[in-house]
């Protein structure tokens, strides 16, 4: 009884305190009268008996009722964004590589491995796995932060146009010039940053046209 009472006591504790479809990481799960390891064993309690469910090791969630029997599923977008993209609410990482060029419509490909950027990768590059998909996280050749992940995101992706991009000539330079738009982004605004990146990066900033984007205006 006294197992089930604290089991029923963290659930009440995980109710309160996270949202219904986010994930959970044993390491946020503080609560008091509970040391980790008993956390971590109540919160498996909690999954074997269906009040949450296990995403991938050391990260759980609330479901929600669905038409499926087995409730609602994480999504691993929002896996990877609490993991490695933010830290506090406080941007800390972005998005990088073939699915970034996917996500502009640059590429029809769907990538087979996650690409991120953040703060808080320990290595230069690392490989590692969530929820059966494997990422990569590379550490940022400056402090990710608010105020300019959009343009490290996207001098990323200009860095590496020859690389993955299906679209070319003026079809390429309309839908950069759409996404600076839309996203605030000026070549001002980015020239502070052009030191990190390698030679190629001015080729590509002038044979996509970006170099000259508001200059004509």
């Amino acid at each position: 009884m006294k197992e089930e009472r604290k089991m029923e006591a963290l659930y009440d504790y995980l109710l309160k305190n996270f949202e219904p479809n986010k994930p959970i990481f044993l390491s946020d799960v503080k609560t008091s009268g509970i040391n980790y390891a008993n956390i971590r064993k109540q919160m498996k309690n909690l999954a074997d008996s269906g009040k949450i469910k296990r995403f991938d090791s050391g990260i759980y969630f609330l479901t929600t009722k669905t038409i499926f029997k087995s409730g609602s599923e994480l999504s691993p977008d929002d896996v990877l964004e609490y993991k490695y993209l933010l830290s506090d609410n406080k941007r800390c990482g972005y998005i990088s590589g073939l699915m970034f060029f996917n996500q502009l419509g640059l590429s029809t490909q769907l990538p087979m491995v996650y690409e991120v950027v953040s703060n808080k990768a320990t290595k230069d590059r690392r490989e590692t796995t969530l929820g059966g998909s494997k990422v990569v996280v590379r550490r940022p050749k400056v402090t990710v932060n608010d105020g300019n992940y959009k343009i490290l995101q996207f001098l990323d992706l200009l860095r590496d146009i020859d690389m993955y991009s299906e679209v070319t000539g003026d079809s390429l330079k309309e839908k950069l010039y759409w996404y600076m738009d839309k996203s605030g982004l000026t070549v001002n605004e980015m020239k502070p940053y052009f030191s990190y990146y390698p030679d190629k990066l001015y080729k590509n900033l002038v044979e996509t046209g970006v170099i000259f984007n508001g200059i004509f205006a």
